[in-house]
């Protein structure tokens, strides 16, 4: 008579190693033991969860979303815009200058209008 092998079934190649924890408020509790009942499951058994969600999120299909362009570069270099600008001002006043020299006042004009167009490109990538 062949011995029958008693037990926790082998995981082999299937080896899990990677460990994710979860926390969940009193409403998200609520609902997570909803899905249980509705799978016939008690909440309080030990084991009973995690083969539950490992199913659900696996069974799901991943989407590719389309991610947001990395802004941080944009945000430092309109600060560095900032700073010239601040820099050009500080030279006026300090030269006692009521308007700028007329040199700096297409260079400003310039500036300001490559600032508009950059907060125009940032708006319209967050609104898609």
């Amino acid at each position: 008579m062949e011995q029958r092998k008693r037990g926790r079934k082998r995981l082999g190649n299937n080896k899990r190693y990677h460990n994710v924890m979860l926390r969940f408020n009193d409403k998200e509790y609520d609902k997570l033991r909803l899905i249980c009942e509705s799978y016939h499951l008690d909440i309080l058994e030990r084991g009973t969860i995690s083969p539950l969600l490992r199913r659900l999120v696996l069974q799901q299909e991943a989407e590719e979303k389309e991610r947001l362009p990395d802004t941080s570069n944009l945000a430092y270099h309109i600060n560095k815009i900032g700073n010239n600008i601040n820099q050009l001002v500080k030279i006026a006043h300090h030269k006692n200058l009521r308007s700028p020299n007329s040199s700096l006042e297409p260079e400003i004009k310039r500036s300001n209008e490559l600032l508009y167009t950059l907060l125009e490109i940032t708006m319209e990538l967050f609104t898609r």
